[in-house]
């Protein structure tokens, strides 16, 4: 009889998690289905709905095994602190992924800053977060996959650069040892510039007021700024500022600092003919 009573909770537990495995399989594959129909990305959905399908299995399991629970928990009554501090990391984690799911700071295929870490999120779990890890610089993925243990995302702040993916605020700089007047150049540079983003200013001027009514805040752009200044060992400096599709950011960055360099030497050689 107590054989037959043990073996019971098994067969059903088996078949729960069966079911569940069977079911985010299912998801998977439809979820999928639509994202290829619709040629959007709804992965974040598939995720929400797997998330659900675990905590109901566990909720299920806990009731089934609620005697054979209860009766185990008293037996280690004498050792409860000790696993509590033992496993007070992966209760951190679970506490760590109710917090994301209550406040929902990211979703999967945002990119995201946590601490140091640049990335998109792939995947989020009771334990951990997945990122692919993109490099700033390039807004490039730079073939990394960082796993971020979830209470750390309590106790790091999260930045969601998600609008920086599709279109940023690219800073870059270029310095010149030599010196002299700069500025008859800079008319030609800027007209250059403006020439280099005509092709997606209009894009550009909705996505920035779109950006400014989220954030309820100025943003620099759409227009492209050039400013020069000198470096702290009195080295030229011109700065430029573009508000660009990232995917173009580095082709325009290049295009422009062989202009200005073309534009550079030109105007040190009059420089030059004219002492």
């Amino acid at each position: 009889m107590n054989k037959d009573l043990l073996l019971h909770p098994v067969l059903i537990s088996l078949a729960m998690i069966t079911i569940a495995f069977a079911l985010k399989a299912l998801v998977d594959r439809f979820t999928r289905h639509k994202a290829e129909k619709k040629e959007k990305d709804i992965r974040y959905i598939s995720h929400n709905i797997k998330h659900s399908i675990n905590l109901a299995t566990v909720l299920l399991l806990l009731f089934v095994w609620s005697t054979e629970i209860q009766n185990f928990a008293l037996s280690i009554a004498a050792f409860a602190v000790a696993i509590v501090f033992a496993t007070r990391e992966f209760i951190q984690c679970i506490i760590g992924f109710f917090y994301l799911v209550t406040t929902r700071p990211f979703r999967v295929g945002d990119w995201v800053q946590v601490g140091e870490y640049y990335g998109e999120i792939a995947e989020t779990d009771w334990i951990k977060t997945t990122m692919h890890e993109i490099d700033m610089h390039t807004y490039q993925f730079s073939r990394k996959t960082i796993y971020i243990p979830n209470n750390k995302l309590i106790t790091n702040p999260i930045k969601n650069l998600n609008f920086v993916k599709r279109f940023t605020t690219h800073h870059f700089s270029v310095v010149r040892k030599e010196s002299f007047n700069p500025y008859p150049i800079y008319a030609t540079l800027l007209d250059k510039a403006k020439q280099y983003c005509e092709e997606f200013q209009d894009v550009a001027g909705r996505y920035n007021s779109i950006i400014e009514r989220k954030l309820d805040a100025k943003i620099s752009g759409p227009e492209p700024e050039i400013h020069f200044s000198t470096t702290e060992l009195g080295e030229f400096k011109a700065s430029f500022t573009l508000f660009c599709p990232t995917d173009k950011a580095l082709e325009i960055e290049h295009k422009l600092t062989a202009f200005f360099m073309e534009l550079w030497y030109s105007e040190a050689a009059k420089s030059e003919l004219k002492n």
